[in-house]
């Protein structure tokens, strides 16, 4: 069986084992992670699945009310973080953008008789730079506002794409936000080949950079038999009739032709094309006279 939970309300789906707990739609439930446990919401009911579960992190069980006042601690802090970074950024005129803010409580922050949570307190601002930055000074400024040990960490532009989440050209979720865990490269070698518009505003996702899904279909047009056609070239049917590629279909193995007879437009099998009427004939003539 799988459940899965979301720390934010639009956030990520994380799928954990719900082992002997049944937790439903709403419920606060208590998730593993490097820092600790944390709070997140229920998003699904758990379900039996077909697939092996053994591999997935376990639930640690409901929160309680020291979970929730944990909770809202962070939760706290890091809308201090935020408030805090974005105008000290401001009085030290750096050309940088805080994307996201993570914070993890100390010895401090909550009394030992409830959660005994590290050492000491430490808060982590994710930020977007165009350049390198110099944030020395700012980082001393911030760990006296903020009274404890800060950490600032510059993110790609697939990373923050990855952070703040959105919607693609698709409707649908970014990838990098929902499913991938690792970027892999993409070239605009890979839009060509795939007959796509090389226009930057059409091949590129919310990051300013290729989108990942280019390289989702890329083996497939790479390994087609269309690739030896282009726009514009001559070809001969079966039949004997020319005709002009107009456009590709690899996952179909096709081809739309404009008949040279008559200019109308037909969709037709690479199978049954060749490059030029004297492949045409090549072809018939190493298949013998018809009987």
């Amino acid at each position: 069986m799988l459940c899965a939970v979301a720390f934010n309300k639009y956030g990520r789906l994380y799928y954990l084992d719900p082992g002997e707990f049944s937790p439903k739609v709403g419920d606060k439930v208590l998730v593993p992670t490097d820092d600790g446990p944390e709070v997140a919401d229920c998003m699904w009911a758990p379900q039996w699945i077909d697939e092996e579960t053994s591999g997935f992190p376990r639930l640690l069980g409901f929160a309680q009310d020291v979970d929730l006042r944990r909770d809202a601690l962070i939760r706290q802090r890091k809308a201090e973080a935020r408030i805090a970074a974005n105008r000290l950024i401001r009085e030290h005129q750096l050309p940088m953008k805080v994307i996201s803010v993570d914070h993890t409580p100390g010895a401090d922050d909550v009394p030992p008789e409830e959660q005994p949570w590290g050492a000491g307190p430490r808060t982590t601002i994710y930020f977007t730079a165009p350049h390198r930055v110099d944030f020395r000074s700012l980082v001393r400024d911030l760990g006296a506002t903020l009274k404890c040990r800060v950490e600032l960490r510059q993110l790609s532009a697939r990373d923050s794409a990855k952070v703040q989440g959105g919607i693609g050209s698709c409707g649908r979720d970014l990838c990098c936000s929902t499913f991938l865990t690792e970027f892999e490269p993409v070239s605009i070698r890979m839009a060509k080949d795939q007959d796509l518009p090389l226009n930057p505003m059409r091949i590129s996702g919310a990051c300013g950079r290729l989108m990942c899904c280019l390289k989702y279909e890329h083996p497939l047009y790479a390994a087609s038999s269309t690739n030896d056609y282009y726009s514009g070239q001559r070809v001969t049917l079966e039949s004997g009739e020319d005709a002009r590629v107009v456009s590709r279909h690899a996952p179909s193995e096709t081809l739309v032709l404009r008949m040279q007879a008559d200019g109308s437009v037909k969709r037709c099998a690479v199978a049954d094309t060749c490059p030029s009427r004297k492949a045409y004939e090549e072809r018939h003539t190493a298949s013998g006279p018809e009987r």
